[in-house]
């Protein structure tokens, strides 16, 4: 069963997507903010359940709030690839207050040269934005480069983080 919920957050409002687990919990499979390329969309039969996601909202005010620097959130299996799944696993091992480029993840994963373009597009297709940090990944200059919420939302939490100066 596919259950829902909204957060509200500086961002937007955050649209939590998720499946029951076994012992009665919920698995994330998205966290898309508004006006997001591929945001998922609330579908037929999908479950309004606001409580099933209390932890993940508690968890996603405190990192706002500057109080949670790691999130610990069961993610739902299947979603992507396998090489998609090898560099989201990647985005997950970039600390929080610190940047990668997408060569340096290319290299994590074993892709090389043209190989950084194919991480750079499953990046873009991240279903767990925030919580999975896709937003820590810059170019190689230092330039704030594509993030399926817009740049200027990386560039929000990056601040939040201290990874950067807000402007």
């Amino acid at each position: 069963m596919t259950m829902y919920a909204t957060v509200d957050s500086p961002l937007g409002e955050l649209l939590l997507v998720g499946e029951e687990t076994a012992d009665g919990g919920i698995a994330l499979a998205s966290l898309s903010l508004p006006g997001q390329k591929g945001a998922a969309v609330v579908g037929d039969g999908w479950v309004h359940a606001p409580d099933a996601f209390a932890d993940v909202a508690a968890q996603l005010r405190e990192y706002f709030e500057g109080r949670l620097t790691r999130f610990d959130i069961v993610y739902a299996d299947g979603a992507g690839t396998d090489f998609q799944r090898r560099v989201w696993a990647a985005l997950d091992t970039v600390p929080y207050g610190e940047t990668v480029s997408y060569g340096q993840i290319a290299e994590r994963v074993g892709a090389s040269g043209a190989g950084v373009r194919a991480v750079g597009t499953a990046i873009g297709r991240n279903p767990l934005l925030v919580v999975r940090p896709c937003h820590r990944v810059i170019g190689a200059d230092g330039a704030l480069r594509g993030y399926a919420a817009g740049v200027e939302r990386k560039e929000r939490l990056l601040g939040l983080e201290g990874a950067l100066a807000v402007r």
